[in-house]
């Protein structure tokens, strides 16, 4: 695309009282946004859903000079612009009438990868929720999905912090433009994500963090993903919005209950008993109801056998747990043939390594390095 058409691509986004839903409406009338800005007052008015004020301010826009600035800029600083309808432009998203016409993107993830999932959750986390979190990241990374969140205080940080650490690229979507950072303590965590995944915002840069742009930004988390997990919320607040605006998109809308008497569960715990979202208690839970177990299995076993070089009775239990996590230490014993005093042995071991962690129940599963 030329940058001749990206300035009017842009252009389109900030003309006023035109929304995305009216940029769309217009594109489909319309071969380019060139012609959008070329064509006369009575034929834009006629257009429906635009009308004479929409009409002038199109015609009446006269900012192409400072957008073809700021194009340069935004090329000098890495920024990659996302048209809707281009190839790059996450397909996803691309489906929701409400969709923004053009996107600004800072990294190298790839927005339409095979899958997406969506964490969001309260600003405050308990050590419940921040111990869930974790491990529904460990259990995400064997199937390499890529992990969307809003970047804000709490779940988010803590989903984003987690997919780094475990290799998987992470998005953030701001409710601002990229010149600034919301909360400013993310700087690092930013940094590091723009290095193994990304920034996203519809927002131009110099657009502040004001409190009417978060609803939007959660429309594109909602948008951007397969699965959206809601791990810790209050009865109100932006991961209820976020989850309300994913079930309108049809999207796989997930919740983890917490108990009765916590105030950071109640608004989960609604989720799930007005059927708004499935009920999971961990990752593997998420994963078997995505049908991602086979790609898990595949990836872990695979990446492992790179990684991990062991022998003895040390391979033959790790391996044991790789192909039929979670398991029992018994489980474990019949499948290798070995005692259980020696099983107990070889765990412990391997958890000294870092390897294998047990886990509710009495399970033991694998942790990913």
């Amino acid at each position: 695309m030329s940058d001749y058409e990206l300035i009017h691509h842009i252009a389109l986004t900030l003309i006023p009282h035109v929304g995305s839903v009216h940029a769309h409406l217009l594109m489909n009338q319309f071969s380019s946004p060139q012609e959008i800005f070329q064509a006369p007052v009575s034929l834009l008015r006629g257009i429906p859903g635009i009308g004479e004020q929409r009409a002038n301010a199109i015609k009446q826009f006269n900012r192409f000079d400072s957008i073809e600035k700021e194009l340069k800029s935004l090329g000098e600083l890495g920024i990659q612009v996302l048209v809707r309808g281009g190839s790059t432009y996450p397909n996803r998203l691309a489906h929701a009438m409400d969709a923004p016409h053009v996107l600004y993107f800072k990294g190298n993830a790839n927005l339409n990868a095979e899958r997406i999932v969506g964490i969001v959750g309260t600003r405050l986390p308990t050590d419940y929720g921040r111990h869930i979190t974790r491990e529904l990241i460990r259990s995400l990374a064997p199937a390499g999905c890529v992990v969307v969140s809003g970047l804000a205080y709490g779940v988010d940080t803590c989903a984003h912090s987690e997919s780094l650490d475990h290799h998987l690229h992470t998005i953030g979507v701001l409710g601002h433009g990229l010149d600034t950072l919301y909360p400013h303590v993310n700087r690092r965590l930013a940094a590091r994500m723009i290095e193994q995944g990304g920034l996203l915002t519809e927002f131009q840069r110099g657009t502040s963090p004001d409190r009417q742009n978060f609803p939007k930004r959660n429309r594109i988390v909602a948008a951007l993903c397969d699965a959206l997990v809601i791990v810790e919320s209050g009865d109100k607040g932006g991961s209820i919005i976020t989850a309300s605006i994913a079930n309108s998109y049809n999207k796989d809308v997930f919740a983890v209950p917490g108990r009765v008497s916590d105030s950071k569960s109640e608004g989960c715990n609604s989720l799930i008993r007005e059927h708004k979202a499935y009920l999971i208690t961990n990752g593997n839970d998420l994963l078997h109801a995505m049908g991602w177990e086979s790609v898990t299995r595949t990836a872990t076993i695979t990446q492992r056998g790179l990684f991990i070089d062991l022998e003895g009775h040390e391979k033959i239990v790790y391996d044991a747990i790789v192909s039929n996590e979670p398991v029992s230490i018994d489980g474990i014993a019949a499948i290798c043939g070995l005692r259980t005093h020696q099983t107990a042995a070889v765990l412990l071991s391997l958890e000294l390594q870092g390897l294998v962690a047990s886990r509710p129940g009495k399970m033991y599963g694998t942790v990913m390095r």
